[in-house]
């Protein structure tokens, strides 16, 4: 897999990359006015964009097929030390009666 060096390469990388794209999109918007007067009814994440960029980037690289069993086997087990707010049950289970 990859190092940790390059996954913190590429996460600052990610980051850069939201930050600017954020700015961007905020001024550029048509209606940026009218969206800082309506109130937001979701919850604000508890890991940042640029992780979720992360993760996803490796997942493309790791060759797993499913995102699932990449982030519970590699992600929640293996890279706890780089992601530390890390979110352990991301999946819901349903449970048949």
């Amino acid at each position: 897999m990859i190092t940790d060096d390059k996954i913190i390469e590429l996460f600052s990388k990610c980051d850069d990359f939201s930050k600017n794209s954020d700015d961007i999109i905020q001024n550029s918007s048509i209606d940026a006015q009218e969206s800082t007067k309506k109130h937001k009814h979701h919850r604000e994440g508890i890991i940042s964009d640029a992780e979720v960029m992360t993760v996803l980037v490796l997942f493309h690289y790791s060759g797993y097929r499913c995102l699932k069993h990449f982030y519970l086997n590699h992600v929640c087990e293996r890279m706890r030390h780089i992601f530390p707010k890390i979110v352990l049950q991301p999946f819901r289970q349903t449970h048949d009666n």
